[in-house]
């Protein structure tokens, strides 16, 4: 989990590895983000779109451009919601958006269904890299 708000790393997380017994990886920067994405190789990442210095789309784009992480998808937290962002947003290829506020006893179950997570066992076993952009 990655989230230049701490709070949010620290809710999303306990409720993810409490919920799904997912590893979560964290980060709290766009540039240690992509280090760990790249060493960890994670199943997923979760981006919020709005952060300091590097935003989720400038990120998206760096993981796009790699090959040790062009395959991963990409999930955008965001509280841009508008139909001009989420059109915007399906053009770049990502897994799928999930606004903010979230319900995080709800997460789980809408990432592992924009992942495609149907069956318990390939769940489980998720190394989810919550990369989360403000």
């Amino acid at each position: 989990m990655i989230d230049d708000e701490k709070n949010i790393c620290i809710v999303v997380r306990a409720c993810l590895e409490h919920l799904t017994h997912w590893e979560v990886l964290t980060s709290q920067s766009g540039s240690e983000g992509l280090l760990v994405a790249s060493s960890e190789s994670p199943h997923a990442i979760l981006l919020d779109v709005e952060m300091p210095s590097m935003d989720g789309v400038e990120v998206f784009a760096a993981l796009q451009g790699s090959p040790l992480t062009q395959g991963i998808p990409v999930i955008l937290l965001t509280v841009k919601v508008s139909q001009l962002d989420l059109d915007r947003y399906a053009q770049l290829g990502v897994a799928g958006v999930i606004s903010k506020p979230f319900d995080p006893l709800k997460l789980p179950g809408q990432i592992a269904e924009l992942l495609g997570w149907s069956d318990k066992a390939n769940a489980s076993d998720a190394t989810l890299f919550l990369r989360t952009f403000r």
